[in-house]
């Protein structure tokens, strides 16, 4: 039986291009060839958009050393070729191509014109398998906004919340700020409707904090979400994986001090918050609590709301469902998916009992099996519209 061929595509125009690369080279080619059953392609899109597919840029050495501006100058950027089926194409010297038909697709592709959907709309366009959540289900995910009026529809709670467009801001932002102060309590977090990474995220506690958040999220996004903090606040996040049946792991509690909320640095630039801590596990989001401290009831409360939410926004393949509860009242909110979660969250997986090499073979199978049910559906319809023409 001849090897299947993954592409794994990666970088892209977005603010979390360097985040992809890791997530891609670390966590996605790296177990896939240890199943030693695909050959992997590793196609890189540059920040600015064009298309680059070589076996050297598998190293992370090329990117990491910064010399990665270098080789891609010596590089012809491919097309790919949608023949029903998706093909990469490379031009070499005198005229030589170098021709390769994907199987199926594995994007690693965080934040913007990946995880929206925008990829995903491509390679369905191609008719080729892929990995992870659909067209409308990345799309609603990567809108902080969508995903929160989806939720709330299907009756699961979100913190009270008051969105603007970054024109109405830039307008009249004095106005915003005594509507939002009138309607909400502080303090309050201002977020760019749909960037991942926490990038462009602030806390306020005053006029001044929030003049300024509202500028900042402006300047990165046209929708801007307020909302107000929970309080007594345990934040809780939940990787699944699957299609019809969704598979949870374990309920991960990030830990942080009350003052402290995720920004782009803490996040990945420090490896988190430098506290250490008994049981905790230092991933993508520095150290956490894997399985999240906890009362039962209330554990089960939140990884039940965390599979309705994968459920209700059509998730499929792998998503992450970031929750907020006030462990006071007991009450869990739902805050935010992320579609593609850094890392995979892998290490979330491999506490749960499931290794790197069998998440990446298992998110293979959700992609096949999602494409083959689509295949049975009906898309064309025959009309004798054209012949009275």
């Amino acid at each position: 039986m001849s090897m299947e061929t993954i592409a794994v595509i990666f970088g892209g125009r977005s603010a979390e291009h360097d985040i992809s690369i890791i997530t891609a080279l670390a966590s996605i080619i790296k177990p896939l060839e240890l199943t030693g059953k695909y050959r992997v392609e590793p196609v890189y899109i540059a920040k600015n958009g064009a298309w680059y597919w070589d076996a050297q840029l598998k190293d992370i050495q090329l990117y990491s050393s910064g010399k990665i501006q270098k080789f891609l100058s010596h590089q012809q950027p491919i097309s790919v070729c949608f023949n029903g089926g998706m093909t990469l194409v490379k031009n070499g010297v005198f005229g030589h191509q170098q021709r390769c038909k994907i199987n199926i697709v594995f994007p690693s592709m965080h934040g913007t014109y990946g995880e929206d959907g925008d990829l995903m709309g491509l390679i369905e366009m191609a008719g080729v398998p892929y990995v992870g959540c659909g067209v409308s289900a990345s799309a609603i995910a990567m809108n902080k906004v969508l995903s929160k009026q989806i939720a709330a529809a299907n009756g699961i709670l979100t913190a009270k919340y008051l969105t603007f467009s970054a024109d109405s801001l830039n307008n009249e932002l004095i106005p915003a700020v005594l509507d939002i102060e009138k309607k909400l309590k502080y303090p309050l977090f201002i977020k760019p409707a749909h960037l991942g990474s926490s990038i462009g995220i602030s806390r306020a506690t005053n006029s001044e904090e929030l003049t300024n958040g509202l500028e900042v999220a402006a300047h990165y996004d046209d929708i801007v979400l307020v909302e107000e903090e929970v309080q007594n606040l345990v934040e809780v996040t939940l990787p699944i994986i699957g299609n019809e049946q969704p598979i949870p792991a374990l309920l991960e509690q990030p830990l942080l001090k009350a003052d402290d909320f995720f920004d782009f640095d803490t996040k990945y630039m420090q490896g988190g918050k430098k506290g250490k801590t008994t049981n905790g596990t230092k991933g993508s989001q520095g150290y956490s609590k894997i399985p999240a401290n906890l009362p039962k009831k209330l554990y089960d409360k939140a990884q039940q709301l965390g599979l309705t939410v994968y459920q209700v926004l059509g998730c499929s393949g792998i998503a992450r469902v970031d929750m907020l509860i006030d462990k006071k009242t007991g009450k869990v909110y739902f805050n935010e998916v992320n579609p593609l979660p850094g890392s995979l969250y892998s290490h979330n997986w491999r506490r749960a009992g499931i290794s790197n090499v069998e998440l990446v073979e298992k998110l293979v199978s959700f992609g096949k099996e999602k494409f083959s049910k689509r295949l049975n559906l009906t898309t064309t319809f025959n009309t004798n519209f054209l012949q009275q023409f």
